[in-house]
């Protein structure tokens, strides 16, 4: 590849986003192959193998920011000469979009379930969220678009209720993870001593909550469901401005002392080895890379029917997949997991599930698409 010169559009990078470790992972891959990369953004990482535009209109507020840096954009494709756009931003003036946040219709639509009427009325008069639905539209219905890339078939398959795109505009990719730094090993290494450290004993079953944004992540669903599996200790690992509240929530629920807030982490993998398993009931979340991290560990998962990684588990195998509002099913989960025999055979099974979603896995696809859109041969 060449030669080619790629550009990749993301406004922001938050090293604890899905959608950011995804582009960062593609630049690294893509740039190994010989491509020239070139990331158009407002803000990011200093990263091996590519040159960055940086693209900064002044703020005032979040509809301008999105669509000045969207028409910044497209002024500097005009020119540059690159072969191939792909953009995790949505816009119209690009090749190829990655859906890794989803389809914004759908999430509205599920965070209304767990709105007040005040709520859902000011999600209707937020001119952001009009915003936002018309770019996705324009975008879905530009003529330039040539594929999309979703990381599950659940978003691919709302992208098609929604907007009607043919099965020949999509490409499925799942993340890819490190699996040599995500591995079972990490239990022999860190659950004693973390544990130890955390004031939790040996035996105790742990729940491991990973992930900002509670509301979206379904932390408050979370603590209701432990609150009726009184074996259950869960550690919310993760940041939110109203986190607070949610440590409110474990006092009324009786629970403050099996519920444990540890903030945002860089690192994570201590807390996967001292895991029993995951526990994940998002309202709406495409494919969420704590899941695929956590069954590469060995730990089950038991997440929603709106998760895309879902999608992967066999109910009952690798973990369970319950409605993130359904609490009495994800307390019977959680209870079923509190047995130890049972979360290490279902872990064995994660792992086996894990094993193939690997980071040179995902590259190689990536390539593979870029190949036929550019006409190359494979």
């Amino acid at each position: 590849m060449s030669h080619l010169h790629i550009a990749l559009v993301r406004q922001k990078y938050n090293a604890a986003g899905g959608a950011e470790r995804f582009v960062s992972r593609a630049i690294q891959a893509l740039a190994n192959d010989g491509a020239q990369i070139t990331l158009l953004t407002r803000k990011w990482e200093n990263l091996q193998g590519m040159q960055a535009i940086r693209l900064n209109p002044f703020y005032l507020g979040n509809v301008w920011r999105d669509a000045s840096f969207a028409r910044a954009v497209c002024r500097v494709q005009q020119s540059q000469s690159f072969d191939l756009v792909q953009s995790h931003e949505r816009l119209a003036c690009c090749d190829v979009y990655r859906a890794g946040d989803g389809v914004h219709r759908e999430w509205l639509a599920q965070r209304r379930r767990v709105l007040s009427p005040p709520g859902k009325l000011s999600l209707l008069l937020n001119p952001y969220h009009h915003y936002v639905l018309a770019a996705e539209a324009r975008m879905f219905r530009s003529p330039r678009l040539k594929t999309v890339i979703c990381n599950s078939k659940m978003v691919k398959a709302e992208i098609q209720h929604y907007f009607g795109l043919p099965d020949e505009r999509f490409e499925i990719i799942y993340n890819g993870i490190d699996t040599d730094s995500f591995h079972p090993g990490l239990r022999q290494q860190h659950r004693a001593h973390m544990r130890q450290q955390m004031g939790l004993t040996p035996e105790q079953p742990v729940f491991l909550y990973v992930g900002s944004g509670f509301e979206r992540k379904g932390v408050a669903q979370a603590l209701q469901a432990v609150a009726q599996a009184p074996e259950a200790t869960l550690v919310i690992v993760g940041h939110d401005k109203k986190a607070g509240s949610y440590q409110k929530l474990t006092h009324s629920l009786g629970i403050s002392n099996r519920a444990r807030f540890v903030g945002a982490q860089k690192d994570v993998k201590a807390y996967y080895g001292m895991a029993d398993a995951l526990l994940l009931p998002t309202l709406y979340d495409p494919f969420p890379n704590v899941v695929v991290e956590a069954m590469g560990c060995g730990l089950p998962v038991i997440t929603s029917n709106k998760c895309g990684a879902a999608e992967l588990i066999s109910d009952g195998q690798q973990g369970f997949v319950r409605d993130a509002l359904d609490i009495a099913g994800l307390a019977l989960a959680i209870r079923q997991l509190c047995d130890s025999e049972t979360a290490k055979r279902m872990g064995v099974a994660a792992r086996q599930l894990a094993e193939p979603l690997r980071l040179d896995h995902m590259a190689q696809q990536l390539n593979a698409l870029y190949r036929r859109l550019l006409h190359l041969p494979e």
